[in-house]
């Protein structure tokens, strides 16, 4: 069987890291979260002082770029975990504060610009399903398969908020669903490689699916590419 590039892009909380993970598991893949990678940096700049709830420093931010090293193992229970500085963050990149920051850093031309570089660095053997904003119009725009996926703000920010809930870090729903419209505005009004469907990706909008329907449908998509 031919190994492939799978691109899955779309809006926030709309599940593409759930179905990229299962279908790299599936069909034996590296799987990369490029969110996660925007989180750390997120990360990084709130520790330092570098973002605050007004300003990013973006001259700091660029003079430490080279100092941000992101990178993904996994775990016992063969789950892929993010690494900042060699610091396990799986945890920490996961809250609202720095989900806020990432998407405000990832409207910086030179953090996307050297993630981007990282992110092509790890396709360059193919066999890779990446998931994130930009990955079929930008990071590997000549991706055999490209997946664009939506949602109703709504069903986004009730899963975001249930996923919280679970994590035993309350939001209130409302807060929830105003970052998810916040976020939704800027990734698709960004100057720097702003949110959008790629002309030759497949549409799957999941606001009623059930997570075993939208994993058959990309087992079938990746399927149909690989014969």
């Amino acid at each position: 069987m031919k190994k492939i590039i799978v691109a899955i892009d779309g809006y926030s909380s709309c599940g593409k890291s759930t179905m990229a993970k299962e279908l790299a598991k599936n069909v034996g893949y590296v799987y990369v979260d490029t969110g996660a990678m925007y989180r750390a940096v997120s990360l990084f700049g709130l520790r330092n002082g570098i973002i605050t709830d007004d300003t990013i420093d973006e001259t700091r931010l660029q003079q430490a770029m080279h100092n941000i090293q992101i990178g993904f193992k996994t775990n016992a229970a063969g789950k892929q975990e993010t690494y900042l500085n060699g610091e396990n963050v799986e945890s920490l990149i996961r809250t609202l504060e720095v989900a806020n920051g990432a998407s405000r850093v990832s409207a910086i031309g030179f953090v996307r610009r050297e993630l981007v570089r990282q992110q092509q660095r790890m396709g360059i053997d193919k066999g890779i399903v990446m998931d994130g904003r930009d990955i079929g119009t930008v990071v590997f725009p000549d991706a055999e398969l490209k997946v664009f996926v939506t949602a109703s703000p709504e069903v986004r920010a009730q899963r975001r908020y249930d996923e919280l809930q679970a994590k035993g870090q309350p939001e209130a729903y409302d807060a929830v669903l105003a970052n998810v419209k916040e976020r939704d505005y800027r990734d698709t009004h960004r100057a720097e490689s702003p949110l959008r469907q790629a002309d030759d990706a497949v549409l799957i909008d999941n606001s009623h699916m059930t997570k075993a329907e939208q994993s058959a449908l990309l087992q079938h998509l990746f399927d149909e590419r690989t014969r």
